[in-house]
């Protein structure tokens, strides 16, 4: 679908998104307008913004600028098809934690040989799969699991290359549940028991030891901890090399946060020149670094339109009803987040402004997306949700056998369905009934 620049509008982009921006009283992503868009494609409907997906991955490629780096975009963070083909078109690698999502990976055109399988729970077949397909290294989170990853690759003939994820406790100072880097945490190996556990692993005949991981947490907005667990890394570092380990790469994860509401994240490249610096200080600027953004490549790239459909006063609430819902945006019932929520049409409705509880449809208290806002909507109104690229349509469920959203990526001017709405057959499709008996 191609959509008409309108010159004569000058854009008045959001705060924080720059390419998602006002022309008049329509709201545009890049150069289309998102009223064109529901009216093509129905809603709730996500829209993503190549444009901003390339200016965050520039972010991390100006940091890394001359060193021998590779950025692996961690793909639980979105893992549709179309996204993931922007990054692998980007040179990107990617941070996997399943099997089916390096099958997403290799559908989308990714190279086999930059993927990382991270997550703590990998079968025997996915690390047959992970082996078969080529894959650049195993992220490790356990002592168990480096034995059985040895011998699935020795019966293979391979070696496996790994990378020990290590936990550093520090604090990320972000929500308890995306919170990865403490020593409470099921992920990763605890710090004291590091360098024990890369002996182990250095003689376990199936395996290559290359690097050292470690990732703290998501959506993390101030520098000191990452400060703090580089320090604790370059520690371990030494102290295994020292013990005639040779560590190639240093992995640092991702965790980079977002602007949801006020937050102030340093830039990436911004970040990555203290870290870099403190890696330099230490003798440590020949190694690889490896580095696996989500959110902050995704993020704020997206947003989800819905249609309010009553306005419902009460007693003690207003509520504003939407045909978006938690399936579709679970973040604000997973972790109480915050997502801005914007008109599609700049202009006030004439309805009154006055505070409503934003929720949608499902039978359940918890469907909400916004608390106490301040609108001025009317049934048929349409709103934008912001900062939807990231753990919502890769989250989304068929809770209420609701079929999860279409999908449109914006490249300037052209929008291209990368996802149709799914319906109730197709949810349907693996279901049987059983047949009776005679």
């Amino acid at each position: 679908m191609n959509a008409p620049n309108n010159p004569t509008a000058t854009p008045e982009a959001l705060p924080g998104h720059p390419f998602i921006a006002y022309r008049g009283d329509a709201l545009h992503v890049e150069d289309v307008a998102l009223t064109q868009l529901a009216a093509a494609h129905g809603t709730p409907l996500f829209v993503y913004s190549k444009a901003a997906m390339l200016a965050a991955l520039g972010a991390y490629q100006r940091g890394f600028a001359g060193r021998d780096a590779q950025i692996c975009y961690a793909m639980k963070a979105n893992s549709s098809l179309g996204v993931l083909q922007v990054f692998a078109q980007a040179g990107c690698g990617f941070d996997i934690v399943s099997g089916g999502e390096l099958e997403r990976v290799l559908a989308a055109g990714g190279q086999a040989g930059k993927v990382i399988f991270s997550g703590v729970g990998k079968t025997r077949a996915e690390m047959r799969q992970a082996l078969a397909a080529g894959i650049g290294c195993f992220n490790v989170e356990s002592e168990a699991e480096l034995d059985v990853l040895s011998g699935v690759a020795q019966a293979m003939g391979l070696k496996a290359a790994v990378s020990i994820r290590v936990n550093p406790n520090v604090d990320p100072k972000t929500h308890p549940y995306i919170s990865t880097g403490l020593k409470g945490s099921k992920f990763g190996v605890a710090h004291v028991d590091a360098l024990r556990i890369y002996q182990h692993a250095h003689h376990l005949p199936g395996l290559q030891v290359v690097g050292i991981d470690c990732h703290i947490g998501s959506q993390i907005t101030e520098v000191t901890p990452y400060m703090d667990a580089m320090d604790r890394m370059l520690d371990l570092v030494e102290g295994i090399e020292a013990a005639g380990i040779r560590l190639a790469h240093i992995d640092f994860g991702g965790g980079l946060g977002i602007n949801y509401n006020g937050d102030t994240p340093p830039a990436a490249d911004a970040l990555w020149a203290q870290l870099l610096a403190k890696i330099d200080a230490r003798g440590h600027g020949a190694k690889k670094l490896m580095i696996e953004p989500g959110r902050s490549l995704v993020g704020n790239a997206g947003l989800c339109v819905t249609e309010v459909l009553y306005v419902k006063p009460g007693e003690q609430k207003n509520f504003c009803i939407i045909d978006a819902a938690m399936n579709d945006l679970p973040r604000p019932a997973m972790y109480q987040a915050f997502h801005q929520i914007v008109p599609i049409a700049a202009k006030h409705s004439p309805a009154p402004a006055a505070a409503y509880d934003v929720v949608g449809p499902i039978c359940e208290s918890g469907d909400w997306i916004g608390r106490d806002r301040v609108l001025s909507v009317a049934p048929g109104d349409q709103l934008a949700v912001l900062s939807a690229g990231a753990y919502c349509m890769s989250m989304a469920s068929n809770y209420n056998t609701r079929g999860r959203a279409a999908e449109v990526l914006v490249d300037g001017a052209t929008a291209h369905l990368i996802r149709e709405r799914e319906s109730v057959s197709d949810q349907m499709r693996h279901e049987r009934l059983v047949q009776p008996a005679g």
